[in-house]
């Protein structure tokens, strides 16, 4: 069992303050305070296998500078890498390997992550600054992606609550605090937006797997990414889902964030799906800012999420489409990469591809604002299905390859 699994149920604390007048450390701070009878050399983990952005980045100079040091919740170096240091790689998609445990953990491990977010994130630097645009109005077209090929449209995203550690490393009575939070401010959502929250324990079994097999909610956590970083601690307590009536708008609540966001549709509006993504999402950030909590926020990262691959915008935009021929060009890699985009079955990041249909969705996540993401992904499923039925018609697409974005 890990050992954040007994960690004390005291970690509420405000950003940048320290717990004060505790008689008694958080059991992971006396954990590490232990591990400081070894040497560096000798703590240090055999990453000669590894092939994930934290195993390029972390020497054992580095780790013997950070392993003494822990944000004022007391998540430390050896918290932050542990998924890392489980799992050496994916065989498809190099991992990140690390985690925050709380809004502090970008800041007292940057020597680590700064590294990371620049090899995740094209080369973003210490020094840039993040940009958000959640006005649908910017977004050119988007309404008129060929239904006939694109079956559904989403976007979603992540959001976490300050004032609270993050899901790898919070407590029960914090988790269960969030989800109060989210029940209490979601319910005051009207009109299209207007829903139900939903308690994954309270579902039995065929309920949840329903609704994971209608793309609804989070699959179980059998990641061993997700189990190693500590996230599947007390599942299902305090875990769920909210949506509205026409399960078009959803919230899920304590999965890999405190909060994913995301509206979703049949067929190939874009445009309305995304309008309805920023209305709700607004709407939401200002339900929690009068109950006194904010989202995590600063202007270099953008939105602070748990995992430094979704720093930024968190957002994913994507479609199932349908692209038998093209999939099976030897330019479809290469042309996926010059549109920033990305492809996976559309059962997830594992899955193969069945019938042709993929879920394309942006490569980007920091860097980029909102609209400029979705706007990626309506301006490269249009020339992607395009190609689609050139090759149908047994033409050529050499004069469709795009530019490098």
């Amino acid at each position: 069992m890990r050992i954040l699994q007994l960690k004390s149920d005291s970690c509420v604390f405000q950003p940048g303050q320290r717990q004060q007048g505790k008689s008694t450390m958080p059991f992971s701070s006396t954990h590490n305070q232990m591990k400081m009878k070894f040497s560096a050399e000798q703590e240090y983990p055999d990453l000669s296998q590894h092939n994930n952005h934290m195993s390029k980045v972390l020497t054992p100079a580095m780790y013997k500078s950070l392993r003494d040091k822990q944000t004022p919740s007391g998540f430390t170096l050896d918290d932050v890498i542990q998924t890392g240091v489980d799992n050496p790689g994916h065989p498809f998609i190099m991992t990140v390997g690390c985690v925050a445990g709380d809004e502090e953990t970008y800041e007292v491990f940057k020597d680590l992550l700064d590294p990371v977010i620049k090899d995740r994130h094209g080369g973003y630097k210490p020094t840039d600054k993040h940009k958000t645009d959640l006005n649908p109005e910017h977004l050119k077209g988007g309404d008129d992606l060929d239904s006939n090929y694109v079956l559904s449209s989403r976007v979603r995203t992540g959001r976490s609550v300050r004032g609270f550690c993050l899901p790898p490393h919070c407590s029960r009575g914090e988790r269960r605090a969030v989800e109060t939070l989210s029940i209490d401010a979601l319910s005051s959502l009207s009109g299209d937006l207007k829903g139900k929250y939903y308690a994954l324990k309270n579902m039995t079994e065929e309920e949840q797997q329903q609704l994971i097999d209608d793309h609804f909610l989070f699959d179980k956590p059998v990641s061993p990414l997700l189990l190693a970083s500590g996230m599947g601690r007390d599942w299902p307590d305090a875990r769920g889902i909210w949506h509205n009536e026409k399960k078009t708008f959803l919230v899920w609540v304590n999965e890999e964030d405190h909060l994913r966001v995301i509206s979703m549709q049949k067929g190939g509006n874009m445009k309305e799906v995304f309008t309805r993504f920023c209305t709700g999402l607004t709407k939401i950030e200002s339900l929690f800012k009068q109950k006194g909590h904010a989202f995590m926020w600063n202007e270099h990262l953008g939105f602070v999420l748990t995992c430094p691959s979704n720093l930024g915008t968190g957002l994913r935009g994507g479609v199932h489409v349908k692209l038998p021929n093209l999939s099976k060009h030897d330019k479809f890699g290469e042309v996926l990469k010059r549109l920033r985009l990305q492809k996976r079955g559309t059962g997830g990041v594992d899955t193969a591809a069945v019938g042709g249909i993929f879920d394309i969705s942006n490569a980007d996540r920091l860097g980029f604002s909102e609209v400029e993401l979705v706007q990626m992904v309506v301006d490269g499923v249009k020339l992607l299905v395009d190609m689609e039925k050139r090759l149908e018609k047994g033409g050529s697409i050499e004069d469709l390859i795009p530019a490098q974005k």
